[in-house]
């Protein structure tokens, strides 16, 4: 009789179909799950887990990531793991390593297209983009491939084709983004396009969110080259993609709904012969237009209808959507013109942006843009008070939460809180808090005389200009109302996701966003917890074409999870958000920390997390692979 290496008892099995969970036992063995069924043989095993009074599922997806630099740096991914995600989709957005660093030098300046990329969209510092791209030595798809399957990687991860990347490939930086690829450079791009899909990428990423920026001279004011793609060059790459089968992962040209429409109208089978795997960020309930989920729910409900016949989701992430920015540095900056001015400096160039904070003719543009809507009769008050907005950035100091500023008292408190007591002192109504406090408010502008009589558009500029980055701040933009957030994380054609897992290093922490959509359906019952389990593993395994993972059961790999079903009851992510020191990036990171509630992860049937630590095996010894469609090999 053949023995097993691990065997996991007790437990109440959901194996990811959406069936009904089982007390089943499950052995694992060489990696896969060998034995599934009740009362197995334990003295077969050279390790028996308990699993009583827990759930074991299949290792959870995390659809949309941009773990490509980090994995160079630490293939482990522990940030993910700890969590209970295996899998990770990789090269969402456009960006990604298919075709190493691509660095090139021109004229003056060295063209860093990684760094140029990645800096603004992001959000991460340079120094940490540098280290990676340092490591990107290869120049094909295909060997990156094999190079992704020789780290020693935890979870599996899933690289894309990103069409930024695939431009600059053919066209070269300077040109991906000042014109149109001519026909034979569009033929070379559908032809690196093809021959990645032919050694197994799962799909393609464009982006065309119109507040993403390269980073670097001399294009600091030019979008990133896939915001340069035409209708044209989008029906021959996506020709392809139907070809193959494989998946188109796109963000929307938000502020054009016409353009929206017609390019996800390319998802139709009914139009186009064959349907076309479109996956799309995001379906978000944002406080500033309330119109944006709903007409993301009618689209879904109109191209995967029987009269268009197509393959579309919409992607939801089951949190708030909070970000926090450091002083005037935000990626909520980069659609509205006057605060992406702030933006385009490095981040090291303080003075560049206190130059800009100072200058007379952008205080005046600034304090426009930040009551645009907020006082008067026009147009723009009326779209704000139907919460029909196109910026997401709420423009309320209220909406604001401290929550690092040289002033201690001020942490934890509203912007709006720390104007009011500012306007008090002015009028001898109160006094500050504390010496920090005074010498603050000692040089602040007075808000009683002059044109702008009260106006928080030149408290917030006095901060800006003051703290700079040493003031940080949060603020919820999207996903504010739980039972809409709900609603959209259940929907049927709608896929969880837009989890952003290895950006925005001091942006956002969304790594725990598969838990917290457990946590929300658990009230529903064990139907609707076994409908969402398959939500986040077989589901988007199949949307994805991957045929190893999602499920429990024999031949699959051996990647489960293991959750206490209490832990979870009790877990609310948004308040083990942390900031730590990561040596790897020798830069700081916003993560959660879910300890409790994930008490075991194995991967490739290594144990990769034990409930309170990872084990000695995560990020030394090979445990994930680099997968591609169905098996193809790298």
């Amino acid at each position: 009789m053949s023995s097993w290496d691990t065997l996991i008892v007790d437990a109440l099995v959901f194996d990811g179909s959406g069936a009904a969970p089982r007390r089943v036992d499950v052995a694992l063995s060489e990696g896969q799950v060998a034995r599934v069924g009740p009362q197995l043989d334990r003295s077969r095993a050279s390790e028996v887990v308990s699993g009583e009074n827990q759930w074991l599922t299949p290792g959870l997806l995390d659809i949309h990531t941009h773990f490509d630099l980090e994995v160079e740096l630490a293939p482990g991914l522990g940030e993910a793991v700890r969590h209970g995600t295996t899998t990770v989709v990789m090269s969402n957005c456009s960006l990604g390593l298919a075709f190493g660093n691509q660095r090139k030098q021109a004229g003056p300046y060295l063209q860093d297209p990684i760094v140029d990329c990645f800096a603004r969209v992001e959000n991460m510092p340079k120094h940490v983009l540098r280290k990676a791209a340092n490591l990107a030595t290869w120049r094909d798809s295909g060997e990156y491939l094999r190079h992704l399957d020789g780290l020693a990687l935890g979870p599996n991860v899933v690289p894309m084709i990103p069409h930024s990347m695939l431009r600059v490939e053919v066209m070269g930086l300077d040109a991906a983004v000042t014109r149109d690829p001519t026909p034979e450079e569009l033929d070379e791009m559908v032809r690196l396009l093809e021959k990645g899909l032919a050694e197994g990428y799962v799909g393609f990423s464009t982006d065309a969110l119109p507040f993403h920026y390269l980073a670097n001279d001399p294009h600091r004011q030019k979008k990133i080259p896939s915001q340069h793609l035409s209708q044209a060059e989008l029906r021959r790459l996506t020709d392809a993609l139907r070809r193959h089968d494989r998946v188109w992962q796109a963000t929307p040209p938000k502020d054009d709904p016409l353009l929206v429409l017609r390019s996800f109208l390319l998802t139709s089978g009914r139009l186009f012969g064959q349907p076309l795997r479109l996956t799309a960020v995001a379906a978000l309930d944002v406080v500033t237009n309330r119109s944006l989920a709903a007409l993301g729910l009618v689209m879904t409900r109109l191209f995967n209808s029987p009269l268009l016949q197509g393959r579309f989701r919409l992607q939801a992430l089951a949190a708030p959507f909070e970000v926090w920015s450091e002083g005037p540095l935000t990626p909520l900056a980069e659609e509205i013109p006057e605060l992406r001015e702030l933006n385009e400096p490095d981040l090291e160039d303080v003075e560049s942006r206190r130059r800009l904070l100072r200058d007379p003719d952008y205080r005046e543009r600034f304090v426009r843009m930040w009551t645009r809507g907020r006082k008067g009769f026009s147009w723009a008050r009326i779209l704000r008070w139907l919460r029909r907005e196109n910026v997401a950035l709420t423009r309320e100091l209220r909406d604001m939460k401290v929550a690092k500023a040289p002033v201690a008292e001020w942490v934890g408190e509203t912007l709006h809180d720390v104007y009011e007591r500012l306007r008090a002192h002015q009028m001898d109504a109160a006094s500050p808090r504390s010496p920090g406090e005074a010498e603050a408010f000692a040089d602040a502008p007075d808000l009683r005389s002059g044109p702008y009589v009260g106006n928080d558009a030149l408290f917030l500029l006095y901060l800006l200009e003051r703290f700079d980055t040493a003031l940080v701040w949060s603020s919820i933009t999207a996903n504010d109302r739980p039972e809409k957030v709900k609603a959209l994380l259940t929907h049927p054609q709608i896929l969880p996701g837009f989890n952003d897992s290895g950006a925005h290093l001091t942006n956002m922490a969304f790594y725990d966003t598969n838990l917290r959509g457990l946590r929300m359906v658990m009230e529903d019952g064990f139907e609707a917890v076994s409908r969402h389990i398959s939500r986040l593993t077989s589901e988007p395994a199949d949307f994805f074409r991957l045929a190893s993972v999602g499920r429990i059961a024999e031949g699959y790999r051996g990647d489960l999870v293991l959750i206490d079903p209490e832990a979870l009851r009790h877990y609310d992510g948004r308040a083990h958000v942390r900031e730590i020191h990561r040596d790897v990036f020798d830069h700081t990171q916003l993560v959660n920390r879910s300890d409790g509630v994930v008490t075991g992860v194995w991967i490739g049937g290594h144990r990769a997390w034990t409930g309170e630590d990872f084990t000695e095996e995560l990020g030394e010894t090979k445990m994930g692979d680099c997968l591609t469609t169905e098996g193809i090999r790298p």
